[in-house]
């Protein structure tokens, strides 16, 4: 990526007062990151962009915000950080379509981002000696299945996932609330360190930014975007795991969690996402296995014949071939490549199922039959 685009990106990305939605309005406004920076005349109309008004504007066109980006790009290659936006190849393919989705983020290691299979594990800062044992069989038993483990470098639930995952030859993820100049909490910088080697820290803010106490829901949606389904070990009734929860459930992604007695304290939050139908009820790695679709004959079924198909309707046949292609897909890559809109595709694959012809996945994906 050119430095200069690679600036443009990240000032948009410290941009105050506009979030990841308005950010994407404005760069399909614009035509593209450059022109909201370079073009006077796109510059001059920022005003009457729906959710951007005079205030903003100002704000945009004020030099000091390009400045900033200049230097977090010298931190960046000193650090030799990966910056993604959310329009690269490489940005995430399962967190580019949440709607809410950091239009930047900074990563630093080697993980593969789009791994066949990724988790997230998140749970209570103080877990119980039956929840620490659940998470790390959890992650063992998930060992064969090459599942990314993904979580947030928290006390707890979080880190103990993140050292299992090390343990058990599985690339982890850490999604963190800070910018990447540091390492929080601080006992942690070693397991950290080692994380990279195969997997990643990722943070959507920039070096020096300041902590917040809503940075910590926004890093996760990241934690929740990133993954095929969320698994809430324990918690109580309040706490940053329901809130990833409910954001895997917004995204339309699975969302299981461990049973308890009604009286353990840490299990009240996940025994209320199982109670309201929020959440599956799991009990190991083999139950997850199953409702992910991941154990090994579920890669031994008979996929339906050729001949099935002769009968189709022309836009039915044109998804089934798209499925074909890719093994399975999502219903945003359908619409994409199909050139149809989503209410549309929508109803051609549930009919499609309804006639035995796909079946649906976790995660609004979709394979033959």
């Amino acid at each position: 990526m050119e430095d200069d685009h690679l600036i443009h990106c990240i000032a948009l990305s410290l941009l105050k007062g506009i979030g990841p939605v308005n950010a994407r309005n404005l760069v399909a406004y614009c035509g593209g990151v450059e022109p909201l920076f370079t073009d006077p005349a796109v510059r001059r109309s920022l005003a009457k962009v729906p959710g951007i008004g005079p205030v903003l504007a100002a704000s945009i066109m004020a030099p000091a915000v390009v400045r900033q980006a200049e230097k977090e790009l010298a931190y960046v290659r000193k650090h030799k950080l990966r910056v993604l936006f959310y329009l690269d190849p490489a940005y995430p393919a399962r967190l580019r379509h949440c709607p809410d989705a950091p239009v930047l983020l900074f990563v630093k290691g080697n993980a593969d981002l789009d791994p066949a299979r990724s988790v997230s594990i998140v749970g209570t800062r103080t877990p119980t000696e039956q929840g620490k044992r659940l998470c790390m069989d959890l992650v063992e038993g998930l060992a064969d299945s090459g599942a990314l483990i993904v979580s947030g470098l928290a006390y707890g639930i979080d880190i103990i996932a993140h050292r299992t995952a090390i343990r058990n030859g599985l690339a982890t993820v850490g999604c963190v609330a800070h910018g990447l100049d540091r390492i929080y909490p601080g006992e942690h910088a070693a397991t950290a360190q080692e994380m990279c080697m195969e997997g990643a820290l990722i943070s959507e803010l920039t070096s020096g930014s300041t902590f917040a106490p809503g940075n910590f829901p926004a890093r996760n949606r990241v934690i929740a975007g990133l993954s095929d389904c969320t698994i809430v070990v324990e918690s109580g009734t309040k706490g940053g795991s329901l809130i990833t929860a409910d954001i895997a459930n917004s995204y339309d992604r699975e969302v299981m969690a461990f049973p308890g007695r009604p009286s353990d304290t840490y299990s009240i939050g996940c025994n209320r996402l199982i109670q309201q139908n929020r959440a599956h009820l799991v009990t190991s790695a083999q139950d997850v296995l199953r409702l992910m679709e991941w154990l090994p004959e579920d890669r031994k079924k008979t996929p339906v014949q050729a001949a099935l198909f002769t009968e189709l309707m022309p836009e039915e046949q044109a998804l089934v071939d798209l499925i074909k292609a890719q093994g399975k897909i999502d219903i945003d890559t359908l619409c994409f490549r199909s050139k149809m809109q989503p209410h549309k595709a929508a109803g051609i694959l549930l009919n499609l199922e309804f006639n035995g012809v796909v079946r649906s996945l976790p995660g609004k994906m979709y394979a033959l039959n």
